[in-house]
């Protein structure tokens, strides 16, 4: 199956029970072109669990699939399966430092690993012709030197791997906790920029720290495409602006917020009926408000509400906007 390139300008980070199917639909709703990323989900969770762990909407697309993992064989079957979904991408976590990830031998303490990495990503190259990438951080404990980054990127490029998503901040495996190795370890935009340099042929998308578009756009004269995370899970609305800002889409018309709510509480109404609750969909966009006044008004009448279950989820979202259309703010 022949799919359209992937334009890698503009990427929703994965993040764990965050950014689930019906996030991300949430998120299509503002943007046609950003690249949308799933949490994390684990070769085990695929293989042996009772879910459908690679359920997603098609609405969302371009979407990529996040693995955790470390095992070839396991890896490689997982991203076979995806690819069978429609999935447009593989990406290998490769980032995340929690205890959890680390006592499976995935995530950030594969840095250490770039043997075993490339291996992943040839593995999972070989029977998938959708692309397979990578997300790190720039390194690891005392492994943070600009040339154990340049080791890794070289050992994992050599097994096939053409784009790397780099967190420019490096990972402290014992001691914090993945909340304070978002926040602590300092910043290095300037390491990642130096990784494009040395390797021109390679796309690099740069995450971290990055809270508007013009950050974004200051980026991307440095590097081929950022990825935002937890400042578009509180700041969604920020989607609406990356159509036109970063992709210059000529076809593109900022849709309201009016307009997002309409879209999502119908999409509601039919995961509804098909079983599903409201507060599913609607927890992901308590900030769609954010920085307006009443905002904590929409907020605390969704948290209220939205967990009910004798009430329409559609129902539910038209209520709440009712304070904002009589302030005139949208």
């Amino acid at each position: 199956m022949s799919r359209k390139p992937i334009d890698r300008k503009f990427c929703v980070a994965p993040m764990l029970d965050w950014t689930d199917r019906h996030c991300r639909y949430f998120y299509r709703t503002m943007s046609k072109h950003a690249v949308l990323y799933t949490e994390m989900v684990t070769t085990g969770a695929i293989i042996h669990g009772k879910g459908d762990y690679l359920k997603f909407n098609e609405e969302e697309q371009p979407v990529a699939l996040q693995l955790g993992g470390s095992d070839p064989q396991a890896l490689a079957r997982c991203a076979k399966l995806a690819e069978e979904r429609g999935y447009d991408e593989i990406n290998l976590n490769v980032g995340c430092p929690s205890d959890r990830v680390q006592n499976g031998m995935f995530g950030a303490c594969l840095m250490a690993k770039p043997e075993l990495v490339a291996e992943c990503v040839k593995a999972m190259s070989d029977v998938v012709d959708i692309p397979v990438t990578v997300k790190s951080r720039i390194g690891i404990d005392e492994l943070d030197s600009f040339e154990f980054l340049v080791d890794f990127v070289t050992k994992v490029k050599e097994a096939g791997c053409k784009t790397f998503i780099i967190h420019a901040r490096k990972a402290w495996l014992t001691g914090l906790s993945p909340k304070e190795n978002r926040d602590i370890p300092p910043l290095d935009y300037q390491r990642v920029y130096k990784i494009k340099q040395m390797f021109p042929e390679l796309e690099i998308i740069i995450n971290g720290g990055i809270k508007t578009i013009e950050e974004s756009l200051e980026h991307l004269q440095h590097v081929d495409g950022v990825m935002l995370g937890r400042e578009i899970y509180h700041n969604p609305y920020l989607m609406a602006d990356v159509d036109a800002a970063i992709y210059q889409a000529q076809d593109s018309e900022k849709v309201s917020r009016s307009e997002v709510i309409q879209g999502v509480g119908e999409y509601i109404s039919r995961y509804e009926s098909d079983g599903g609750r409201a507060w599913h969909v609607v927890r992901h966009m308590m900030g769609l408000f954010q920085g307006l006044p009443g905002a904590k008004i929409w907020r605390r009448y969704l948290s209220e509400n939205a967990v009910k279950t004798d009430v329409k989820g559609k129902d539910i979202l038209f209520a709440a906007t009712t304070y904002f259309r009589e302030n005139n703010i949208d």
